[in-house]
């Protein structure tokens, strides 16, 4: 159990910080004018609760598809006299020039802005308001914040047709007012993704003091001046930035790094000789950690004296690979995944919490990067697998099924689709994705909707629905048939019977129908309502031999005829004709015979008023299920799951159908002899045996269901006296 150490259930700080940002209205907040959202007079917040509120925002934003925006959210914390924030990290479109402005007249200490598309030039107007207090900034991926909203546009391509929206940075006027200027105290600065256009040289100057600088993707035109930090600066990220002699000379005058990455997603003109990487390692004596990946090397390399590089030699290594590059380099994230991958799928993964913790971390912060959503989902797949599944806690699962679902409700492409349907097929189904029980069921329906859906990807998704509607109580059941559940089974049994193919998604797809209806009235209508009688006789025509069809569709229609408002709609000539000859069935049993007697026994129960029909004949009907009854062996092991008898106890006391109160009576003897422990106890607690001596007692009984009766009441009495008894 050691791997599950670092596997904490959530703090209550945690809990109640999303409890709340879920019901801001219900707890800090009230709608004032123009239903605009207020914080609340009487609440005082310290930083360390505004800043949780914030970031869990943002991350619930994210990662929580239930969760939508909240227009004004950043306006709560415009008054610094009650709300305080020091340390924020702000991520992607959602993220206004008017949200930063909201909260300018806060004493931040760390903003992280990190691919915020839609901050303009207003937003580096901000920015200065924070200049007094601010220690560490970064503006990775922002490019557009450097230009103006609606200035002159920039030369461009007559012949690109893009909407403005869509590349406002190519068209628009940088913008040159903003220096950084004022800004003492700021000690760590992240620049990735500059624009070309802007003058890092001149926008850095008045930074004397940086420790630590990341100017990934930039461009240095002269790198000389970099040398202004020889004394200071600890850290340096030159990601993808193309090297030259000058800039390594510079490079090596850094003398105070202790981190220091030079490394590439492609390989570059420049290749690193023995003589250059000697350079750095011996000119920069305090370094930690270098990164040179993605560089070719010549004259057989190596660098002295340095042990925790990442890379992909060993399991170590890739995990720290994934945790070094998953928010800035999704591109290298993405292939040190594959590599665990690789790990997990042919070798075994030691270090399983840390592993399945990295993956989750990387689906959330990319999921819109469908390569990592690729290889982050096919990793999970074989990391949630029975192998690990001792060492996973609850909470660590529920993780993973929600990465899993962004990634079905982000991607409705194949690999992705099949990769996640494939690693929910690790879970407990129903019990372990029952917390996200009506977002699941939407997802799969969702991808059964198309008539030309991937085969694997179908077959896998009818499972999963099949399985999900399975033991579970019926007003999921009646939730689901509301999501269109019935009819998009129908509409996949429809498909199949066009295409005469009678395979898995067939099969399953009535044995989800037989599922969803049992005991849910309303799911048996919507059976009905959508064709579902017609597609029953379409496929018994057309696969007579199918015995696993035969087995589900009677199933189903079983649920249906335990529903005394629909039995009408069953009680026609070929209807009864098709169900009475299934009686002579001997497919996968006894079960289609057994669950045709049942539809004709309730129908029976109904009386002989109802029959309205010339032929057959009710007398003629009755005699032939009491015949099947009597030709089954009541010692069959069974292919069914009864949670209640309910259903079949209606038809013991009662005098109008005899043959009925016989079919039930047997369904229990058989059920209690076979399984002892599992329904003895139902049939006591249900009141059964009170209603078997009914059965004794009414003169229209005939002698062998008395007899069948009394063996029933006498194997329920012994198991009462020796409750030890197991099922043979």
């Amino acid at each position: 159990m050691a791997s599950k150490a670092g596997d904490n259930p959530d703090s209550l700080m945690a809990l109640s910080t999303a409890f709340c940002l879920r019901n801001l209205r219900k707890t800090m907040c009230y709608l004032g004018d123009r239903n605009k959202l207020c914080l609340r007079s009487d609440v005082f917040l310290p930083s360390e609760i505004c800043d949780k509120l914030v970031n869990t925002y943002m991350e619930l934003v994210h990662t929580d598809s239930n969760f939508k925006p909240q227009d004004g959210f950043f306006q709560l914390f415009s008054d610094p006299r009650s709300t305080r924030l020091t340390r924020i990290q702000l991520r992607e479109d959602i993220v206004q020039d008017r949200d930063l402005e909201a909260i300018g007249k806060q004493d931040l200490i760390e903003l992280h802005l990190t691919s915020c598309h839609n901050l303009s030039a207003r937003s580096l107007r901000t920015l200065t308001s924070f200049r007094q207090t601010l220690v560490s900034l970064s503006l990775f991926g922002c490019s557009r914040i450097f230009y103006r909203k609606g200035g002159a546009p920039l030369a461009f391509d007559e012949e690109e047709e893009e909407e403005e929206e869509e590349r406002p940075a190519s068209r628009q006027a940088l913008d040159t007012d903003f220096s950084f200027q004022g800004f003492n105290r700021l000690r760590l600065l992240n620049l990735g993704g500059l624009p070309e256009e802007v003058d890092v040289e001149g926008l850095l100057k008045p930074l004397p003091a940086l420790t630590s600088l990341d100017l990934s993707g930039v461009q240095l035109p002269r790198a000389a001046f970099l040398a202004q930090w020889k004394e200071r600066l600890a850290s340096l990220v030159l990601y993808n930035v193309d090297l030259s002699e000058e800039l390594i000379n510079t490079v090596v005058e850094l003398g105070h790094l202790r981190h220091l990455d030079i490394s590439r997603e492609h390989t570059s003109k420049f290749k690193m000789t023995r003589k250059t990487l000697t350079a750095i390692v011996q000119g920069l004596v305090n370094l930690v950690s270098l990164d040179i990946s993605g560089h070719i090397m010549l004259d057989n390399c190596t660098v002295p004296h340095f042990e925790e590089v990442t890379g992909s030699k060993n399991e170590d290594q890739v995990l720290n690979a994934i945790e070094a590059y998953t928010e800035f380099r999704p591109e290298l994230a993405h292939r040190a995944i594959n590599q665990l991958f690789d790990i997990a799928r042919i070798q075994h993964c030691s270090q399983l919490l840390r592993a399945l913790q990295l993956v989750i971390a990387a689906l959330k912060c990319h999921k819109y990067d469908k390569s990592i959503q690729v290889t982050g989902s096919a990793a999970l797949f074989y990391l949630t697998n029975t192998e690990y599944r001792s060492d996973q806690s609850v909470r660590l699962r529920r993780q993973v099924i929600q990465v899993v679902l962004n990634g079905m409700e982000q991607y409705q492409e194949v690999t992705v689709q099949r990769n996640c349907c494939l690693t929910l097929c690790n879970f407990s189904i129903p019990e372990e994705l029952e917390f996200q029980y009506g977002r699941v069921n939407l997802l799969l329906l969702k991808i059964l909707e198309p008539a030309r859906q991937d085969e694997s990807i179908q077959r896998i998704a009818v499972h999963l629905c099949n399985a999900l509607v399975c033991q579970v109580d019926n007003h999921h059941k009646e939730a689901v048939g509301k999501m269109g559940f019935v009819k998009t089974m129908l509409n996949l049994i429809q498909k199949k019977l066009q295409d005469r193919m009678c395979d898995q998604v067939m099969e399953f797809s009535w044995s989800a129908l037989w599922n969803i209806t049992d005991e849910t009235p309303d799911n048996c209508q919507m059976f009905l309502n959508c064709r579902g009688m017609s597609l029953f006789l379409d496929c018994l025509k057309e696969f007579p031999d199918k015995q696993e069809l035969h087995r589900n569709m009677l199933g189903l229609l079983g649920n249906v005829a335990e529903v005394r408002a629909l039995r009408p709609q069953l009680l026609t000539p070929q209807f009864i004709s098709v169900f009475s000859n299934l009686l002579d069935s001997k497919a996968d049993g006894i079960e289609v015979s057994y669950n045709a007697c049942g539809v004709l026994s309730h129908i029976m129960f109904d009386g002989p008023e109802v029959w309205a029909m010339e032929e057959p004949l009710r007398e003629t009907v009755m005699d032939k299920m009491m015949a099947a009854i009597q030709s089954w062996d009541v010692t069959s092991r069974r292919n069914i799951n009864y949670r209640s008898f309910e259903p079949i106890l209606r038809l013991l006391p009662q005098s109008i159908a005899p043959v009925s109160q016989h079919w039930a009576t047997w369904a229990l003897f058989n059920l209690v002899s076979v399984y002892p422990s599992k329904y003895c106890p139902l049939l006591i607690k249900e009141g059964g045996i009170i209603l078997l001596e009914k059965v004794l007692e009414l003169q229209t009984s005939h002698e062998e269901t008395k007899e069948m009766a009394r063996k029933v009441m006498e194997q329920c009495e012994n198991f009462k006296e020796d409750p030890m008894e197991t099922t043979r």
